[in-house]
């Protein structure tokens, strides 16, 4: 067990998330004290992002926690795919990866969570506070040296050699750092809803499927499907007075083999908003405040990437900070090396992005989704070239490895 470090080198992450969760037990394993603040009570409630890319289950079982992990119930997507009237095109084969772990692990994400919390309660030095949010920032001129935090009515300062927004796409952190916003595509609102699932239903992969004026992702959970279907940003009262009788309609027409069961969905409570955008901040830091993940760059849930970004936001994060705060003296160059490894890749994905959420928008308003099945096919066809798209999803362009300094057994 490490040493433990005084509270003069606390960290306070913001977000019980993925990427807080990961750096936290991270920071942990170093021996540096941390609080996370969490604004919800517990984490029994619905997540939209589910998966688990390779990166993060290699980065996972390098810590002695990808076995423990897949005892828990989950299921496996070997492939991604569009689907349209005409065809069926593989986007990402993730059966062709080198890795012990060749597909994403679709999981719920509040099972993922409790997990890692799970694996934190080991450590006398951690400690993690639900129903806990965050209303201000404490400041000595530029420096950030901690938050102030509402718990069960009672405010409370928390001071903090380093402060972490890892809060989301409507991060509270970032609003109150003064660190903007650029906002870089028009984005899109996706509606999501739960079907049953049935044993002959197809399965071990995750679909895109394109057909009239919308776009339904679909999910194996296992027990359900969960369902997205993209409507225009800013749409979502429209929809509303229409009812679910359209979009029951739609998933029918779209994908027949769910027709059996779309009258299961009955109203409108049962459909959950996610309001998807591309966007970044310029700079991610203050002196003594980091934003990662969806905090410091919200990403369009194509190709499920933002729990694989902001995890390797994470692992940057730890790889670059954990020696500065052991010692004493995180400065702003530290911070600003984090960006440096990950915003370069975050901009290439984004710009990705951009075109996608742009060829969606087309969609909406009845233009032709210019798929890119030409190129798809001939990656695919070409044995030294069909892992690559399997590959980017799963890992990004450039993975971010853990340092080879940390403990791999459980604590």
């Amino acid at each position: 067990m490490p040493v433990v470090l005084s509270e003069s080198q606390n960290v306070c992450i913001v977000g019980g998330g993925p990427a807080g969760m990961i750096l936290a037990l991270l920071l942990a394993r170093q021996g540096i004290p941390v609080t996370v603040l969490e604004a919800a009570r517990d984490f029994d409630r619905s997540f939209r992002g589910d998966t688990l890319h390779p990166a993060i289950m290699e980065l996972l079982a390098q810590l002695g926690l990808a076995t423990p992990l897949l005892r828990l119930s989950h299921t496996r997507a070997h492939r991604a795919r569009f689907i349209t009237p005409q065809r069926t095109q593989v986007i990402a084969d993730f059966s062709r990866l080198r890795t012990p772990y060749p597909y994403l692990t679709v999981m719920a994400q509040s099972r993922f969570l409790a997990f890692l919390a799970g694996e934190l309660g080991r450590y006398g030095h951690v400690r993690v506070l639900m129903g806990a949010r965050v209303e201000g920032l404490l400041e000595e001129g530029e420096r950030v040296t901690g938050v102030r935090y509402r718990q069960d009515g009672t405010l409370h300062d928390l001071p903090a050699a380093l402060t972490v927004g890892t809060d989301g796409r409507f991060s509270k952190v970032r609003a109150l750092s003064g660190l903007a916003l650029r906002r870089l595509s028009p984005g899109q609102d996706v509606l999501w809803f739960a079907l049953p699932r049935r044993t002959d239903d197809p399965g071990g992969s995750i679909d895109l499927h394109l057909g009239g004026p919308h776009c339904i992702v679909t999910t194996d959970h296992g027990e359900r499907w969960q369902v997205g279907y993209s409507i225009r940003k800013d749409s979502y009262r429209q929809a509303r007075e229409r009812g679910v009788g359209p979009i029951r309609q739609a998933v029918a027409e779209t994908i027949p083999w769910l027709a059996d069961r779309v009258d299961l969905l009955t109203e409108w409570a049962q459909l959950h908003l996610l309001a998807v955008e591309v966007a970044r901040v310029r700079r991610w830091w203050r002196p003594g405040l980091l934003l990662i993940g969806d905090a410091a760059h919200p990403i369009s849930p194509i190709g499920g990437m933002g729990i694989n970004m902001a995890v390797q936001d994470a692992v940057a994060a730890a790889n670059v900070l954990s020696g500065p705060l052991r010692a004493g003296r995180v400065r702003p160059r530290h911070l600003a090396r984090v960006q440096r490894i990950r915003s370069w890749q975050i901009a290439v994905l984004q710009s990705q992005q951009v075109v996608q959420e742009r060829e969606v928008v087309g969609i909406h308003t009845g233009d032709q989704l210019h798929v890119p099945t030409t190129l798809l096919r001939v990656l695919h066809g070409i044995p030294g070239l069909r892992r690559l798209p399997g590959y980017v999803t799963a890992y990004g362009l450039r993975p971010v490895r853990l340092h080879a300094r940390w403990h791999v057994a459980r604590s």
